[in-house]
């Protein structure tokens, strides 16, 4: 009966535990853990929210709460810091189906923790603990080693990517689960890569990027990892993307520097892209898409709403109500393709890039660039003929390349390229296709060639002349152009063309600076945010290296004052000797005292000492017999212990 007693006790324990933390989580109110009034402004909203996760952060405060405490204060600021959830709790007291599922999150959690402590059955409340159970899109994100380090990694050199690193039996990485699904969502449709690693699963990856604790969440953008640090909201992982990508990527246009923009095509060998909207800032998409395309395209951004861009506006006649983008190749004063849209997808801003992003008669800066705009040779229906331009780069604005230019803008085919080269840059390819070098010295040529295999076997065909831009070289030039598309035997010349040199590549010099930023840059990053398990390399690196400064010097320290004990006591007993002239002493040692090595000793030989000094002489020592009188023994033994220390270099000593 007791014992029945006792356990309807504990259940109705249990159940009011239960409706307690029940009530306590729908009383949540995001103005009160915040301790912001309801018209607080989105500046006050954020000040508030980094003072208060800066205490009740899990990692610097200790208390048993903390954690419990932190996740309600990030749950407040996603609240207040959208407009629409804040609106939506204003009106009706939660911020709509996204919230309620992470109240209901938040009391699943209560529970498990509560039923941790009673051991129940984890089937009891079905808790989604397992990856069997657990309704996640994660799933399509999951990572491999192999996957990560043969396309994940090299991709991130096109676009950053977004990797969680979570495991079963996480409380926090149920927390987190709503707010990465919508990121995920957002980022994913705007360019970024999104990953997932189960750290119980994939311990070597997650050992190989670093991660120590779950959950924690990571960017990766030109194969360089970047920790998150801040609180799991949608605004801070945005930034936190935006953030990795690089701060030149988009150069903000004006009146002033618009035609500087426009004319850096020539030295940078690209087409410039400028895109007009009202938005302050960049867009991410933008900024995405011009970290997709930087090898190939410059962007540039203009706020139409600011001043300084009102004459380019009206000048390019743009529309101020809908995001457009321009392309501008050769020719700065007009673009060479325009697109116009509210709201712009992804997609069709790739494909925009993507037909547009050589210039009209790009320049070959390298072999990457060569084999792009020159592809080799499939088949008979694949031909793909190059008309290339060898000049100087003195005459780039000459008539010869203007008219090159022209020639290209009017004759643009899918089966034909045209390109040029600086004869002063690419030597070696340039004189493979001038027959007589001498001919052209210092003029321009033009020479159409075909690509046979990636070895560098072309066949091609020289103009005769030098080109000049006449209206006869124009005429001669696509006369042969009309005979390739009939008869390819035309290219009767057969060549192998050494590779280009990489115009544009970095100086030794350059690329050892930027080298050593990073690697300062990431040193710093481990020393603010990382934990002391991923400070322990470091560490025990700087320690490693004090202990062996430090102990170097107190070895050489003591050393020192070895030395200096070893040399004063012949300056002592000099001082005594010189004292004692007058009256010298004599001191009479026991024969069982062994003498230190290298030390002469001056001892009263007597029928005592004689056995001892003489008789039983040690191996390698050497005694010396003064006779003297009672007359000449004061000052002919002075005389002897003087000679005898500077021989020996010791203290002398005498009895």
């Amino acid at each position: 009966m007791e014992v029945k007693k006792l356990s309807i006790s504990w259940q109705f324990l249990i159940v009011l535990v239960l409706i307690l933390h029940i009530l306590s989580a729908l009383d949540f109110d995001p103005y009160r853990v915040l301790g912001v009034s309801r018209t607080a402004s989105q500046a006050d909203i954020k000040k508030a929210y980094k003072k208060l996760a800066r205490e009740w952060h899990p990692d610097k405060n200790k208390d048993p709460g903390a954690e419990d405490k932190f996740i309600q204060i990030s749950k407040a600021y996603e609240i207040l810091s959208n407009e629409e959830k804040r609106s939506h709790y204003d009106h009706y007291g939660d911020a709509g189906e996204n919230q309620g599922y992470q109240k209901q999150q938040q009391r699943e959690y209560r529970f498990r923790r509560f039923h941790d402590n009673f051991y129940f059955d984890e089937s009891f409340f079905h808790f989604p603990f397992n990856s069997e159970r657990r309704d996640s899109v994660d799933e399509k994100y999951l990572l491999h080693f192999s996957h990560y380090v043969n396309e994940v990694v090299p991709d991130s050199f096109k676009k950053p990517y977004l990797i969680k690193i979570t495991s079963d039996w996480c409380f926090s990485c149920i927390h987190i689960e709503p707010v990465w699904k919508e990121v995920v969502q957002e980022l994913e449709a705007l360019g970024v890569g999104i990953g997932v690693v189960h750290a119980g699963y994939e311990r070597r990856l997650a050992h190989h990027l670093g991660a120590h604790s779950t959950p924690s969440i990571l960017g990766i953008i030109n194969g360089k990892i970047s920790f998150f640090h801040n609180a799991v909201v949608r605004e801070n992982l945005r930034q936190f993307v935006e953030s990795l990508l690089p701060g030149n990527l988009v150069e903000k246009v004006t009146n002033k520097n618009y035609v500087r923009f426009l004319s850096g095509w020539q030295q940078e060998n690209k087409p410039h892209v400028l895109l007009f909207d009202q938005v302050p800032t960049v867009p991410l998409l933008y900024k995405l898409t011009a970290f997709a395309y930087k090898d190939y395209l410059s962007f540039g951004y203009v706020c139409v709403g600011v001043r300084g861009a009102e004459e380019m506006t009206r000048q390019l006649n743009i529309n101020v109500y809908a995001p457009t983008i321009l392309i501008f190749k050769e020719h700065i004063n007009q673009p060479a393709d325009v697109i116009q849209a509210r709201g712009m997808k992804k997609q069709a801003l790739e494909d925009f890039l993507a037909r547009n992003k050589y210039l009209l008669a790009a320049r070959l800066t390298s072999q990457k660039l060569f084999h792009e705009l020159c592809p080799v040779k499939r088949s008979h229906r694949q031909r793909k003929y190059c008309v290339v331009l060898l000049t100087t780069e003195a005459t780039k604005q000459s008539k010869p390349f203007d008219a090159f230019l022209s020639f290209a803008l009017a004759n643009t085919q899918d089966t034909v390229r045209f390109v040029h080269v600086y004869s002063s840059r690419q030597q070696e390819f340039a004189s493979t296709l001038l027959p007589d070098s001498e001919k052209f010295q210092g003029k321009s040529a033009v020479s159409i060639l075909e690509r046979r295999n990636t070895a560098g076997r072309v066949v091609y065909k020289t103009l005769e002349d030098p080109w000049t831009g006449s209206e006869s070289d124009q005429f001669t030039l696509l006369g042969y152009l009309d005979q390739l598309r009939r008869d390819p035997a035309l290219l009767s010349s057969e060549a192998v063309l050494p590779d280009l040199t990489d115009e544009l590549a970095p100086v030794f010099l350059l690329r050892w600076f930027y080298s050593a930023w990073d690697y300062i840059a990431d040193c710093w990053d481990s020393i603010l945010h990382n934990n002391w398990r991923e400070m322990m390399p470091l560490l025990s690196l700087i320690f490693s290296a004090l202990f062996i400064l430090f102990g170097t010097v107190i070895v050489q320290a003591f050393s020192d004052s070895s030395d200096e004990r070893e040399s004063s006591p012949p300056e002592k007993e000099e001082a005594q000797e010189k004292a004692g002239k007058t009256e010298p002493s004599f001191t009479k040692e026991s024969s069982s005292k062994i003498p230190k090595k290298g030390f002469v000793e001056v001892t009263e030989l007597t029928d005592v000492t004689y056995t001892s000094n003489l008789v039983r002489l040690r191996p390698g020592h050497m005694n010396v017999v003064l006779i003297l009188s009672n007359s000449t023994k004061t000052s002919l033994l002075q005389k002897f212990a003087l000679e005898v220390y500077s021989f020996t270099g010791k203290v002398v000593g005498w009895g």
